[in-house]
């Protein structure tokens, strides 16, 4: 016992975030630095595995996974329903880096702008949706932290519902596990929302950023992440003989990275269901206690002049997958890149992408009345493609095409976003 001159001092709250920032810092000689990491069970909400799951994190583009459960549940409300009509304002189009690139009054429904922010994590989009179901961005985040706080994730604020870099925007491992817990299990019916492989709006072809989507079986959601404070993020979800397990992964060192941390967390949590004995009951996610501290900014590391081809917020997740797409390494850039990824314990690769399922579909206008498609190429002037010659219904007043004037239906062109 005790006595009172002999009582543990509590440490300052400020050397308290000095001590967890130097777990949680860089070495800038071998570029390391502790990442966010976590494993729940979907269904329980048990903890499989936690590192530093409680550490405030810049989200990034995660945080679409709240502009998606803000919208689901406007619609659960009856407050707006699927096809409702949303115009793009002057304040969305200028929305940068990664953007559908609609003209100021392009109409879109809320279904196909839900499509378009969760593969595409489309910036421009995002903001549409938050400034016609919000009223603006502000009001917007409201709602974000108002469900934030009813969900319980005390560690988050939300003051955009994009991610693009803000002082205040934070969240956690453990608090992003517990909104992607709510997805699954408030909006069951919309599910399909959380995997959609692959978009095509004209000729554009627009793969999802989530990697695992097509290369991890059972892959089945959800978001991923990048601005230079955070690193590379992604809440990833799969399905294996029924049970769906979440795997949470901030600030990893690429978006390759990420996704092979992911996988292997996943594959760790279906394997070891008959060892579970041996481990320490680590509770359940919401049982986490939160961190007092500022989160980790990895600005230099990420960003900084020491890495060949730095990344910015200027190409946000782009910029790696158009490396990986240019990279003659025999057998695909993407691919290689994951499996040469293996640390020497692991025993599971990602394989190579494989297209299960064909593109979704998407375009502007009412549903039951599309737009002529624009197919916004970058570095290209803009031209106007016919509906009917990328496979959607033409809308009743496209003008028929003469026998003269007819041309072969263009190529689908295939985005160098596929990360």
């Amino acid at each position: 016992m005790f006595t009172s001159s002999h009582r543990p001092r509590r440490l300052p709250l400020a050397l308290i975030s000095i001590l967890a920032g130097v777990l949680i810092g860089v070495t800038a000689a071998g570029r390391a630095h502790a990442e966010a990491q976590l494993l729940v069970d979907a269904a329980t909400g048990k903890v499989l595995h936690a590192e530093n799951a409680t550490y405030p994190w810049y989200p990034a583009s995660v945080t679409k996974l709240m502009t998606l459960y803000t919208t689901l549940r406007l619609i659960q409300e009856k407050k707006v329903t699927f096809d409702t009509l949303m115009t793009v304002t002057k304040d969305a189009a200028a929305q940068q880096p990664t953007k559908m690139g609609f003209k100021v009054g392009t109409q879109v429904t809320i279904d196909n702008a839900i499509k378009m922010l969760m593969v595409k994590s489309a910036n421009d989009i995002a903001v549409t949706i938050a400034e016609n179901l919000g009223g603006s961005i502000e009001g917007f985040a409201d709602m974000m932290n108002a469900n934030a706080r009813r969900l319980g994730m005390t560690q988050s604020n939300f003051v955009n519902p994009n991610g693009l870099p803000a002082e205040n925007h934070v969240s956690s491992a453990r608090d992003l596990a517990i909104l992607a817990r709510a997805l699954i299990n408030d909006f069951p019916q919309d599910d399909a929302y959380l995997h959609v492989h692959a978009i095509r709006y004209g000729n554009r072809i627009m793969r999802n950023y989530n990697t695992l989507l097509d290369r991890y079986p059972g892959a089945d959601g959800m978001k991923t992440g990048f601005i230079c404070a955070s690193g590379y993020n992604v809440v990833a979800s799969a399905t294996r003989n029924g049970r769906r397990l979440i795997a949470v992964v901030l600030g990893s060192y690429s978006g390759a990275t990420r996704a092979q941390k992911a996988a292997q967390l996943l594959e760790s949590g279906f394997n070891s269901s008959g060892l579970n004995w041996l481990t320490p009951s680590l509770g359940t996610v919401d049982q986490l206690a939160p961190i007092d501290a500022p989160p980790p900014n990895l600005r230099d590391e990420m960003c900084g002049s020491h890495r060949r081809k730095p990344p910015s917020e200027d190409n946000q997740e782009e910029e790696e997958s158009a490396d990986a797409s240019t990279s003659n390494v025999p057998g695909g850039g993407p691919a290689f890149m994951l499996s040469s990824l293996k640390p020497s314990a692991a025993k599971f690769v990602l394989g190579p992408p494989v297209e299960t399922v064909p593109p979704v579909v998407v375009f502007t206008g009412p549903a039951n009345h599309p737009d002529p498609v624009v197919a916004a190429t970058p570095h290209k002037k803009k031209k106007r493609v016919a509906a009917k010659s990328t496979g959607e219904t033409a809308p009743a007043t496209a003008k028929p095409t003469s026998k003269k004037t007819a041309k072969k239906p263009a190529k689908p062109k295939v985005s160098s976003a596929n990360q």
